[in-house]
C-alpha cells in the first residue's frame, strides 16, 4: 500500500513538516509495509519556505534587516536546491506574530524590510524569486518594501515620506526612476491564493485590514487613500494593475510586485509543482492532507481541497486529518472519502494546540486501522484472483 501524506501546516502549534512526519511514523509502525511519500505543503503563508526546502533540498539563509515596526531584526531566506531560486517568506520579515497584540496597527507598520531582503540576495547574485505573501501585519500598499528597491515617495514639500502604513495619506509624487537597477534583472513569482483587489469593499483595507488592527471606523478613508496612492503610482507608470486578482494581497504588497511585471500564482500550484506532488501520487492508493481547521472556507481554494482536486485527477481517494472540523464541514464529504478531526472531546482551542502532536497521532492510529482492514480485504481478493486463474 502507497500512501502520500500531504498536509498544510496546524497553525500555531505544528509545521507541515511535522504534521507530515507525525503521520509517517505512525503508519509505518501500524502498517510496516506501508510505502510512505511525505510532501508537506503551504499556500504561500506561513511554513511555505520550510516547506520548499524541504522538498528540494535547499538552504537557509540567515540575515538581518527591518521588521513591521522599523526595528533590527534576525531574519532569512531561503535557496532551493537548483541553487539560483531564493524564498522570501513575508511572514519571518514583517509578519503579524511579530508585533505585540498592542502595537498592531497597519498605520503603523512597514514592508521596507521585505525590499531590504531582496536587494540583499540581488547582491548576493540571484536574481529569480519566489515570495511567499501569507501572514503580513501590513496595508501600505508596498509603499515601504518599493523605497527599500529605491522608489521615491514624495510630500507636498518633495521631502521623502516614511515608510510606513499611513504615509500613503501624504505622497503626493512619487519616482520610479530611482529604482535600484539590479531589480530590473530580477523575476518574482508571487504565491498567494489571495484574490482581492487592491481597493474597495472586496480590497485590502476593508477585508484584512481590521484583522491586522485597524479601526472599522478608519477603513472608508484609509481606502481612499489607498486609491489615490494606487492612481498616483499608475499615472506615473502609465499602467493600471490594481483591480487585477491578486493586488490587494499581505495589504497591497501584490499590487506592488504587479508593478514590477511579477506574475502572482496559486501558493498552492507553486508548492505542489516544487516538490513533484503530482507525480509522487502516481501508483498511490490514498492520499492524507489537512489543516488546523477544516470548514466550508477549504473548499474555497485552501491546501486540503487543492491536494483532493489533484488527487481526484489521478482516480486516487483523499483522507482529510485537521485539527478540528469547523462550520459547514459537511460540505466536505463530497470531496474527501473521510474526514477527521483530531479533538476527542470538548477541549479548548489552548488545550488542543498544546497537545496536538499526541493527538494527531492517536487520530492517525484510528485511520491507519481501517487502512489495515482494507489493504487486507485488497490481499485476500488478489490471492483469490489468483487461485482462479
Amino acid at each position: 500500500m502507497k500512501l502520500v501524506v500531504a498536509p498544510d501546516s496546524f497553525k500555531g502549534s505544528l509545521s507541515a513538516l511535522q504534521v507530515s512526519k507525525i503521520i509517517e511514523e505512525v503508519l509505518v509502525k501500524e502498517i510496516p509495509e506501508v510505502q510512505i511519500e511525505m510532501n508537506p505543503m503551504a499556500d504561500g503563508g506561513e511554513g511555505t519556505l520550510e516547506t520548499l526546502l524541504f522538498a528540494t533540498d535547499g538552504k537557509r539563509i540567515q540575515t538581518s534587516s527591518l521588521g513591521p515596526l522599523m526595528e533590527d531584526v534576525i531574519t532569512e531566506y531561503g535557496v532551493l536546491g537548483d541553487g539560483k531560486t531564493v524564498v522570501i517568506e513575508i511572514a519571518a520579515i514583517s509578519g503579524l506574530p511579530m508585533v505585540p497584540i498592542n502595537k498592531r496597527n497597519p498605520l503603523n507598520t512597514s514592508t521596507y524590510g521585505i525590499g531590504d531582503v531582496i536587494i540583499q540576495a540581488a547582491v548576493d547574485g540571484y536574481r529569480d524569486f519566489i515570495v511567499c505573501l501569507g501572514g503580513s501585519s501590513t496595508n501600505d500598499g508596498g509603499l515601504g518594501m518599493l523605497q527599500a528597491l529605491g522608489v521615491r515617495f514624495l510630500d507636498e514639500d518633495n521631502n521623502n515620506v516614511p515608510p510606513i502604513g499611513k504615509s500613503i495619506y501624504k505622497v503626493k509624487k512619487v519616482d520610479f526612476t530611482t529604482l535600484n537597477p539590479i531589480i530590473h534583472d530580477c523575476s518574482f513569482t508571487i504565491a498567494s491564493d489571495v484574490n482581492n483587489p487592491l481597493c474597495n469593499k472586496n480590497g485590502a483595507t476593508y477585508v484584512f485590514g481590521p484583522q491586522k488592527g485597524l479601526k472599522n471606523e478608519d477603513l472608508e478613508e484609509y481606502d481612499q487613500a489607498m486609491q489615490r496612492y494606487a492612481r498616483l503610482v499608475e499615472g506615473h507608470l502609465g499602467i493600471n494593475v490594481q483591480e487585477r486578482p491578486g493586488a490587494g494581497a499581505a495589504g497591497g504588497l501584490g499590487f506592488a510586485f504587479l508593478l514590477l511585471n511579477s506574475k502572482i500564482e496559486s501558493g498552492s500550484r507553486i508548492i505542489a509543482d516544487a516538490t513533484n506532488l503530482r507525480q509522487r501520487m502516481q501508483d498511490a492508493d490514498f492520499v492524507i492532507t489537512g489543516e488546523g481547521q477544516s470548514d466550508f472556507q477549504t473548499l474555497f481554494g485552501k491546501v486540503p481541497s487543492f491536494v483532493a482536486k489533484l488527487a481526484k485527477e489521478a482516480d486516487i481517494k483523499t483522507i482529510l486529518l485537521s485539527g478540528s472540523l469547523g462550520k459547514g464541514y459537511k460540505e466536505l464529504y463530497d470531496h474527501f472519502m473521510s474526514c477527521h478531526s483530531i479533538t476527542t472531546g470538548p477541549m479548548s482551542l489552548e488545550g488542543c494546540m498544546e497537545n496536538a502532536e499526541t493527538l494527531l497521532a492517536n487520530e492517525t492510529r484510528n485511520i491507519a486501522g481501517y487502512l489495515k482492514v482494507i489493504n487486507s480485504e485488497r490481499e485476500n481478493q488478489r490471492a483469490t484472483d489468483r487461485l482462479e486463474i
